[in-house]
This record gives C-alpha cells, structure tokens and sequence, in this order.
C-alpha cells in the first residue's frame, strides 16, 4: 500500500501570509518592468530555461514579465484564476495601471 501524505489545511493566517508573499513579488516584478535599468534578481526557484533581461523592445519586455509571472505561479502554487483576481483587486485598488 502506498503511503499516502495529508495536507494540513492552511488556516486564515498562513493564506495571508503566503498571498503577502506573493503580492510583494508581484510588485516587485512590476517594479522592475517600470524601471528596467534597476533591475535586481529575483529567486523563482530553479529556472525552466535560462531567462535573459529583457530588451527595451516592449514585446521582449512583455514575454519577460509574463515568464517571471509564470515562475513566480509555479513557485508559489498559484493558479490563473488566483492571480487574475489578484490583478484585478489591484487594479481596481488604484495599485497598477
């Protein structure tokens, strides 16, 4: 017989903590869109492919920021319709454009 493990529920206080986390790396990828020439490293676990810095160019940009959104959903075990309505709380906060 195969050993099976539970997941502990998560209580209202690990939810908030582990959404925090994932806010504040959302930002932070944000953050470095909007200021391309300070940009830092931020750890996504381990990469799928390596990832240059983007370009000026917008699509570049684009489809850097989207990777880095994708790595930062795997890492933290995000799924679209979270952060869809994650984005869309900020948005509708005033937090992004």
């Amino acid at each position: 017989m195969k050993h099976q493990t539970q997941r502990k529920p998560m209580d209202e206080r690990e939810k908030l903590r582990k959404f925090r986390e994932l806010d504040d790396a959302f930002a932070e990828a944000l953050r470095e869109l909007e200021q391309p020439d300070a940009r830092q490293e931020i750890p996504s676990g381990p990469p799928v492919q390596p990832t240059a810095a983007p370009e000026e160019d917008p699509a570049t940009r684009q489809r850097y920021f989207e990777e880095r959104l994708r790595a930062l959903m795997r890492e933290y075990h995000q799924p679209a319709d979270s952060v869809s309505h994650l984005l869309q709380t900020l948005k509708s906060l005033g937090r992004i454009a």
